[in-house]
């Protein structure tokens, strides 16, 4: 036993520093040309034919055992501004093309797409993306972890695409300013992925197991330039924006309020890796709202960020610590208090050693007390073997010229919160292997701030078996201010099992197989306080639409009182213990569809030996490729004793999004909760005039029903230009 034991921790932990990149063999040389690129979607420039031709691509999906059946052709070239590439996508199926719209940053699995993954440092965890649909429609991204895309960075680049019966044509230049890339390095990472959802076909140009995805770049080939790329010198972009709004609320009577705006972001390439932005009175208005959604939970929710700002490199500080545990996220600055100004320096200092640096400036609010706080977070990030690392994290939320000296607003806003911690990251060098363990300490004026939390985890996963451990603790001092730890003062494990069947005979079913996944909280005496276990069967369609079936197994002793039906009704005592079983199952369709739906529902008890059944639905027809329509409803039952009894509430949401051009947008999305008597508006027109330069003209419409009774609107139009140097 102890011999296994070794084995496996040399093979996690030390096999990766010694093994070869998987698909290094996959070569494509890229050579400069003194020809000139016209990107019109017409591959008919002499550039073209003197190119490699990256093909050949093999099928990742449904089968990962072979040759693509629709063939695909790749070429790229440079010149002393822009990285070209031209793509032709080859159908058997004449004139099928299946898009969800011409809006930027589409679905990865709703639309015939094709994504490049570039890690120009080589190091198998950074890097970009870029792509389209068979529309036309832009992607585009950073990438972290080895495989994530963020898709909420934006930059210059330009595309265009054409269609006919047998075929589509993908063009691109991506500026060599609009990316980041060390000095001298003549082999980036690279692979190209494919999406053709008539034939339900995923393919790559290098071979990527199914389990994973094409966006690996574990799995990546080499792109060998004939020479070092240029040097991009002087790299400086002002992005200044005006803004105008009219504001009106029956709060404090029925007031307009009218409001204009300037301010503006600068960004200044340190080097070709290494980027310093400054905002000033940052703006956000056009940022969408976040969808609603029935809160049965006793622990605040997570809504994720959604501000450019803090977007690019933004995993340098927002991927420390666990969706529950996170010592640092930014949404905790600047939404209910403005923004005065901002800096972030991030980006790759080498090919192994990544930092980030933010800081923030907010203002303060004499009604409320809220002094003026300074947010800060410092990030540094070692590669260490082939894709793991080990970071360092300092976050300090600092509160400074309190409106009035009093004992009341120290302890309402205390002066400090800070946390230091360090984690480390695994992942194996065929990404079989993935893991984390982190340890963080807060420091805050009074001793109940001064706690600390630690957790990790291992996961393995083949095509067939995936199972993995995790544990956590969270001290019941640990504070993390500008985080989101919605729970304090527990331990929890959670070990998980699953295993998925390929049936070699079946035309209709992909996979299918069972999970098994044990939750279990404890507090610092060990006392087990919660538990949740999971019985789960999944099946895959070889169409891509999907089903799961959930047995639940829960209990509960509350911690605190709580109103099991969120709607304002008595709350269950503390200390009370419950305990229940439950039918949860799922379904969504084929993605191929104009009419697409998803149907979910639960069926089973609940606290207090009640009974909980809950149906939810979400519908979408588009005509493609100018318009998607889609809604979401959401219905819930609840029945308990007295005085509880039978509390029902519906969720209702619908969105209707037009996409004239690739540029030219206009989406509207009204919700309403019954649960928390909320009804909302916004609606929201994006005109991109020039690369990354917007027009934006937004509504917002709220009104919480009696017994609050408040309604505010607003009117806003905004103007951003983006100016390169």
């Amino acid at each position: 036993m102890e011999k296994i034991f070794f084995l496996l921790f040399v093979s996690v932990f030390f096999w990766p520093a010694l093994a070869q990149k998987k698909n290094a063999a996959y070569r494509l040389h890229i050579r400069e040309t003194n020809s000139p690129v016209t990107v019109d979607g017409v591959i008919d420039e002499a550039a073209w034919k003197e190119t490699d031709v990256a093909r050949d691509f093999f099928m990742v999906l449904p089968e990962d055992t072979g040759k693509a059946n629709q063939l695909s052709e790749v070429r790229m070239t440079y010149d002393a501004k822009n990285i070209y590439l031209a793509a032709t996508f080859y159908t058997t199926i004449p004139d099928a093309y299946v898009v969800e719209s011409l809006r930027r940053d589409f679905s990865f699995g709703k639309n015939d797409n094709f994504l490049i993954f570039i890690d120009p440092f080589n190091n198998q965890t950074t890097g970009f993306s870029f792509g389209a649909n068979a529309a036309g429609a832009q992607w585009d991204g950073t990438m972290n972890n080895g495989s994530s895309v963020d898709l909420n960075w934006d930059s210059k680049w330009i595309s265009e695409v054409k269609r006919d019966k047998d075929k589509w044509v993908l063009e691109m230049a991506v500026p060599f300013k609009s990316i980041r890339y060390k000095k001298g390095v003549m082999e980036w990472g690279i692979n190209f992925s494919r999406l053709d959802l008539t034939s339900s076909e995923k393919s790559s140009w290098t071979p990527v197991p199914r389990q994973f995805p094409t966006a690996a770049l574990a799995y990546a080939g080499v792109l060998v330039w004939d020479k070092a790329p240029p040097v991009t010198g002087v790299n400086f972009s002002l992005i200044p924006y005006v803004l105008g709004s009219v504001n009106g609320s029956n709060i404090d009577g029925n007031k307009t309020d009218y409001e204009t705006k300037i301010g503006g972001d600068v960004k200044f390439a340190l080097s070709s890796s290494l980027n310093l932005d400054l905002t000033i009175n940052p703006d956000f208005s056009q940022v969408e709202v976040d969808q609603q959604i029935v809160n049965l939970d006793r622990f605040e929710l997570f809504y994720p960020e959604k501000r450019q700002f803090f977007l690019e490199n933004a995993d340098l500080f927002a991927n420390f610590g666990y969706a529950t545990i996170r010592p640092f996220f930014s949404r905790r600055i600047g939404l209910e208090i403005p923004i005065n100004a901002g800096v972030r320096l991030s980006g790759n200092l080498n090919e192994n050693w990544r930092m980030g640096l933010m800081d923030m400036q907010t203002a303060s609010n004499k009604d409320t007390g809220l002094p003026s706080q300074n947010f800060a977070a410092v990030s540094f990030q070692r590669k260490v073997f082939s894709q793991s690392s080990i970071g360092l994290l300092f976050v300090n939320k600092e509160s400074t010229k309190y409106p009035e000296d009093t004992d009341e607003f120290y302890d309402l806003y205390p002066k400090y919160n800070r946390n230091l911690g360090l984690e480390y990251n695994l992942a194996s060098y065929n990404n079989l292997w993935t893991g984390k363990a982190f340890v963080f300490k807060s420091f805050s004026p009074d001793d109940t701030g001064n706690g600390f939390t630690q957790a990790a985890n291992l996961a393995y996963k083949t095509q067939n078996w995936n199972f993995g451990i995790q544990e956590e603790y969270v001290g019941e001092d640990y504070r993390a201010e500008v985080g989101f730890v919605p729970r304090n003062n527990y331990f929890k494990i959670n070990p998980f099992l699953g295993y998925l069947f390929y049936p070699k005979k079946n035309n209709t079913i992909l996979s299918h197989g069972p999970k098994w996944t044990s939750i279990y909280y404890f507090d610092e005496d060990f006392k087990n306080t919660d538990y949740l276990n999971l019985l789960q069967y999944y099946l895959n369609f070889r169409n891509r639409s999907s089903f799961t079936m959930t047995l639940i197994d829960e209990y509960v002793e509350l911690l605190e009182p709580f109103d099991p039906t969120g709607t304002g009704k008595p709350e269950l005592p503390a200390g009370s213990k419950h305990h229940w079983n439950a039918l949860r199952m799922n379904y969504n369709s084929k993605p191929q569809s104009l009419f697409t739906y998803s149907v979910g529902t639960r069926v089973g008890a609940y606290y207090q030996n009640g009974s909980w059944f809950s149906l939810n639905n979400e519908l979408g027809y588009r005509f493609q490729p100018y318009v998607s329509l889609s809604s979401v409803v959401s219905y819930n039952n609840i029945s308990m004793p007295a005085p509880w009894n039978t509390t029902e509430f519906w969720l209702v949401g619908a969105k209707a999004d037009i996409t004239f051009t690739n540029k030219l947008f206009f989406a509207t999305l009204f919700q309403y909760n019954e649960q928390t008597k909320n009804f909302n508006l916004n609606s929201r027109f994006q005109w991109r005039y020039k690369p990354a330069s917007d027009l934006f003209i937004v509504y917002t419409y709220n009104d919480l029903q009696p017994p609050l009774s408040q309604t505010t609107q607003s009117l806003t139009i905004k103007l951003v230009y983006w100016f390169n140097k």
